[in-house]
C-alpha cells in the first residue's frame, strides 16, 4: 500500500484515482487536497487518459473534510482556504476537463466527499455506498458546490431536506430519487466500473467533452443561448477525426474505432 494520500493507476486510457487515507474514511487534509488536484491536472493533460474514475480505498468513498485538522489550531487552514484552495479548485476541475469522469462510490460519501461525487459526470455506487449531507449536524452549511448541484438533480425540496436533516441516503433510495446512475453488486463493483469507464474510453471523446461544455452552460443560459451554443459545438464536432470514422464505420458496417480528436 502506497503511504501517498492519493493513487493513481492507469490502464486501458483509464485513470483511477484512489483516494487513500482509509484509516480516516479518506477524509480530506491540504496535502490530500493539494495531490488530488495536481493528479486531475495530470490526467487532464495526458493524451493517453481518455476517462477518469475517481474511488476510494478500504470501507469509504471519502467523508470529507478531516476533522482533526481544523481542530488542531497549528495545522488549520481555516474554511477560506479549505474552499479557495481546497475544494472549490476540485469542483471547477472536474466539471472542466473535457473527459467523462465517474464517481465510482463503494462506500459512505459523506460531506464534501458527497458533493464531490456529484459534481462527477457519472456517479454510480456498490450496494454499500452512500450519501450524507453531514454539514448540518456539525452546525456547517453544505458547500463543495452541493448547493448548486443537488437541488437540479432530485429537486429543490429534496434537496433542502437532505441538507437540513442530513439524512442518510443509501444506494438503493440513491437510485430511486436520480441521484445516482446505477448500483453495481459490491462482488463484482470494480470490474463493472472498469467495463464502464472502458466503454467511455473508446468513445468518440472529443464529442463526449463538447457534451460536458453543453451540460456546464446550461446550467446557466437561456433557450436561445443554449441553442446558439449547440450550433456552434455541432459544428466543431463535425470537423473532427471521429465524426469522419463513425460516419464511415457506419457506411461500411463496421465497429468505429475512435481515437478522441
Amino acid at each position: 500500500m502506497s503511504n501517498k494520500s492519493i493513487e493513481l493507476k492507469i490502464e486501458n486510457s483509464v485513470a483511477w484515482i484512489y483516494l487513500n487515507r482509509p484509516e480516516v474514511f479518506n477524509s480530506f487534509n491540504r496535502e490530500m487536497a493539494l495531490l488530488f488536484q495536481s493528479t486531475l491536472d495530470n490526467c487532464a493533460n495526458d493524451k493517453d487518459v481518455r476517462a477518469i474514475v475517481i474511488t476510494g480505498n478500504g470501507k469509504a468513498f471519502c467523508a470529507g473534510q478531516d476533522l482533526k485538522e481544523v481542530t488542531t489550531p497549528e495545522i488549520n487552514p481555516g474554511f477560506r482556504k479549505i474552499l479557495d484552495e481546497h475544494y472549490n479548485p476540485i469542483i471547477l476541475k472536474i466539471r472542466t476537463i473535457e473527459k467523462p469522469i465517474i464517481a465510482a462510490v463503494n462506500g459512505v460519501a459523506a460531506g464534501a466527499g458527497a458533493n464531490i461525487a456529484l459534481a462527477c459526470d457519472i456517479v454510480v455506487s456498490s450496494e454499500h455506498g452512500s450519501f450524507i449531507q453531514a454539514f448540518s449536524k456539525i452546525g456547517l452549511i453544505p458547500d463543495s458546490a452541493g448547493t448548486f448541484f443537488l437541488p437540479r438533480i432530485i429537486g429543490f425540496q429534496k434537496a433542502s431536506a437532505l441538507m437540513m436533516l442530513g439524512d442518510k441516503v443509501v444506494a438503493e433510495e440513491a437510485l430511486q430519487m436520480g441521484l445516482i446512475y446505477k448500483i453495481f453488486p459490491t462482488s463484482f463493483f470494480y470490474e463493472d466500473v472498469m467495463t464502464l469507464a472502458i466503454t467511455l474510453a473508446k468513445m468518440p471523446t472529443k464529442a463526449l467533452g463538447l457534451t460536458k461544455r453543453l451540460l456546464n452552460q446550461s446550467m446557466t443560459n437561456n433557450l436561445e443561448q443554449q441553442m446558439a451554443m449547440e450550433s456552434k459545438l455541432q459544428i466543431e464536432a463535425s470537423s473532427s477525426n471521429d465524426y469522419f470514422e463513425g460516419v464511415n464505420a457506419f457506411v461500411e458496417k463496421r465497429i468505429p474505432e475512435f481515437k478522441g480528436n
